[in-house]
């Protein structure tokens, strides 16, 4: 019997609990074991005009959706945050991840979480990625989206813009290639994946008119790892990356910062488009958007970027049906 999957259902005021609810109302690809507050996400199913009639998880189960309770510490309104259920959120994310290492679990998907609330409770949290990495000890993991034929990881994730400079070093953009284009063989089964580099500074630097960080840092990892072998490419521009014809046939592309990479890969697939966590010791998979406070516990609330992050953790080798 292959594992199931551990959904977590994020921020309960946000919209993770309707999209639970919307997956426990379409089976798909693989088994899916819902981790969150029952009552909430039964309170959110009837929202949208439906039951919620997940049993209680056990890994005997063959169900295919079940429910692993973990109760909320403060009554939950839709779009309403409360500090006070910032340690069920993390809570969700630990039982999920135990699992996973346990071998209980084949992977994790999340839904979003709220960064500010978990902040406002005298929690330090920058994001799922940071979280899950210190949580299983792993020294680097990287973020990429995927979607719309793109995907697109990052060399520096949740930093001020004014802190990325600093953040690009040698060290760093070396370990995020390294683990970029392993998960891509492992995880993707890609034979020799192909990937495109992008500079920091617009023309990448301008022969060092425009800053000297591609001539410094970029171009020297990128020739050092091309002989060894990888098939890396850049720096290159990054408004000349993003083209058609430069994208034609390369696998993914690295961009050196978030807001460099993720508008491009959004305005291609917003809705559709999954955020996956490479370099850890579990498959991680999560949607392209927040927690949507103002939609949450209303009708039309669309399931596609949650459906695509099953699917991939799936293909991944996160389980299945």
């Amino acid at each position: 019997m292959d594992r199931p999957i551990a959904l977590t259902a994020g921020e309960p005021a946000g919209i993770g609990p309707d999209l639970c609810a919307i997956a426990a109302s379409r089976p798909g690809p693989a088994r899916l074991v819902i981790v969150g507050d029952r009552g909430v996400i039964a309170s959110r199913a009837r929202c949208h005009g439906f039951d919620f009639a997940a049993p209680d998880y056990d890994p005997a189960t063959t169900a295919p959706v079940s429910m692993l309770h973990l109760p909320v510490a403060a009554p939950v309104a839709p779009g309403r945050l409360d500090p006070a259920n910032a340690r069920h959120v993390l809570a969700l994310l630990d039982r999920a991840l135990a699992g996973c290492l346990a071998g209980e679990f084949a992977a994790m998907v999340t839904a979003p979480v709220q960064k500010s609330v978990i902040n406002d409770a005298g929690i330090a949290f920058t994001g799922h990625t940071e979280y899950l990495a210190n949580a299983t000890g792993t020294p680097r993991v990287v973020m990429m989206l995927a979607g719309g034929g793109l995907r697109v990881a990052l060399a520096t994730t949740h930093l001020p813009l004014a802190a990325v400079p600093a953040a690009i070093t040698r060290e760093t953009v070396t370990e995020v290639l390294r683990i970029l284009e392993s998960d891509l063989r492992k995880r993707f089964g890609i034979a020799r994946p192909r990937i495109l580099v992008a500079g920091l500074n617009p023309h990448a630097g301008e022969s060092g008119h425009l800053g000297r960080e591609e001539i410094d840092v970029i171009a020297p990892v990128v020739k050092a790892l091309a002989a060894e072998g990888l098939a890396v490419e850049g720096p290159l521009p990054a408004d000349t990356l993003f083209t058609a014809r430069h994208l034609a046939g390369a696998d993914a592309a690295l961009a050196m910062y978030h807001d460099q990479g993720l508008p491009v890969l959004k305005h291609a697939a917003f809705g559709r488009a999954v955020n996956v966590t490479l370099g850890l010791p579990v498959v991680r998979t999560s949607v392209d958007h927040g927690t949507a406070l103002d939609l949450a516990g209303r009708p039309g609330i669309d399931a596609g970027s949650l459906e695509e992050a099953i699917a991939v953790a799936v293909a991944m080798g996160g389980g299945g049906r």
